[in-house]
């Protein structure tokens, strides 16, 4: 009697399971963002959850949570429920680089996150100012070899991905450029435009406008194809540094342990809307992204590659966090 009981017990509690499955979702969702609000990783969150608001009837709540490189907001996510019900706007600095980079992170990104799609990709653009006579990669890689250690470039704080462009060109031309942290991109441009920087690498969306302004001008850009929003500027690669690549990406992930059932209907609704009009609109053709929706398992194997190719980017420019 009491195995029966057992048995009905376990019966019960995968039926449960099974329609809180199907029922998905029946109350809001929270996604949360690892950055503060009005940038990139918040503008794709808020385009893709009224998406999902729109197809499910439920409300996707936005959550900012920021600080620790997107740390403290990853970690938030990776210790919740696996129930579908929140979601991580993933970005390549906390979940590939900063486990790198620091010790010691709060959260593993292969054990405790489970991918469901990558959204984006995107490439940074190496930009100086438009007063200077550089013009060309050739210009540009002469004038660093003839200045070894004179010449700045700004990025967002050490670890992100136009510091690592900038040390991974220094890698691969034999130059010697300083680094220059910042707490945001804003005021690296700024001292960029003023004449404090030699150079920065910087994301399409914030400079573009400069570019169309003419006060800076566009050297190349770090993926293997063209930006989206800078078809006129060649890639690195295609100038002749062969290999050269730094790319990063925004995808969606949610606790580990959420049933497949639930990662498939979040997956499917997600690429879905990848493929809208208006989503390309905002997210491609205005924010010079790559819009990719690929499935788990390939997410997976990319979050995999990118975690080896950052491990050994930082120890061989010997990157360090204060």
């Amino acid at each position: 009697m009491r195995k029966l009981g057992v048995g009905l017990a376990a019966l019960c509690v995968v039926a449960a399971s099974h329609a809180a499955e199907t029922d998905y979702p029946n109350r809001p969702i929270r996604f949360i963002v690892p950055y503060v609000a009005g940038g990139a990783a918040d503008i794709f969150t808020r385009t893709v959850g009224q998406k999902l608001t729109e197809a499910w009837g439920q409300t996707v709540v936005v959550d900012n949570r920021a600080g620790a490189n997107g740390g403290i907001g990853t970690e938030l996510a990776a210790k919740a429920p696996p129930d579908g019900y929140t979601l991580l706007l993933g970005n390549s600095g906390p979940i590939t680089v900063n486990p790198v980079l620091y010790k010691k992170t709060a959260y593993d990104p292969i054990k405790d996150l489970a991918p469901i799609t990558q959204g984006t990709s995107y490439s940074y653009v190496l930009v100086v100012p438009a007063s200077g006579s550089m013009t060309t990669l050739k210009d540009f890689t002469a004038l660093l070899k003839s200045k070894p250690g004179q010449l700045t470039y700004g990025s967002t704080g050490v670890g992100g991905g136009n510091h690592l462009s900038g040390e991974l060109f220094n890698l691969m031309t034999g130059t010697r450029a300083i680094h220059v942290p910042y707490k945001g991109s804003a005021a690296a441009l700024a001292d960029l435009l003023g004449g404090q920087l030699s150079f920065m690498f910087d994301t399409p969306i914030t400079s573009v406008p400069q570019l169309k302004a003419g006060k800076l001008r566009a050297i190349g850009v770090t993926g293997l194809k063209r930006s989206v929003s800078l078809p006129d500027v060649p890639t690195l690669d295609e100038q002749g540094l062969k290999g050269f690549e730094l790319t990063q990406w925004q995808g969606v992930l949610a606790p580990a342990g959420m049933p497949r059932a639930i990662i498939d209907k979040l997956h499917d609704a997600i690429v879905k809307a990848l493929k809208m009009p208006d989503v390309i609109d905002r997210l491609s053709t205005q924010g010079g992204n790559d819009l990719v929706g690929n499935t788990p398992e390939q997410f997976a194997k990319q979050i995999r590659a990118d975690l080896a190719k950052y491990a050994k980017l930082v120890r061989d420019a010997h990157v360090k966090v204060e």
